[in-house]
């Protein structure tokens, strides 16, 4: 397996199938089937017997979407030891 550089929340666009172009967040991530769930992306219609018709999206392949923005946890990590090495300095 694998280890995935587009992660949950993260901002991709589509660059090939029906739905190429489009951009939006990752909802959820299968890394064993390679698969991503993108926002308004692959949208299919689903009947469930208490709520109706519902709208929901499905999986894409993970090569047909491309890292667009990162998620900003990573640049809050390295804003923290920045200034963990600022104040070290000063002592």
């Amino acid at each position: 397996m694998l280890k995935l550089k587009i992660k949950k929340g993260d901002k991709v666009q589509v660059i090939a199938g029906a739905d190429k172009g489009k951009k939006g967040s990752v909802l959820e991530v299968s890394p064993t089937a390679m698969k991503v769930k993108v926002e308004g992306v692959k949208v299919q219609t689903h009947y469930d017997k208490k709520d109706g018709l519902l709208k929901k999206e499905g999986f894409i392949d993970y090569s047909n979407v491309k890292l667009v923005e990162a998620k900003a946890k990573a640049a809050k990590a390295t804003e923290k030891k920045a200034t963990k090495k600022a104040s070290a300095k000063a002592k």
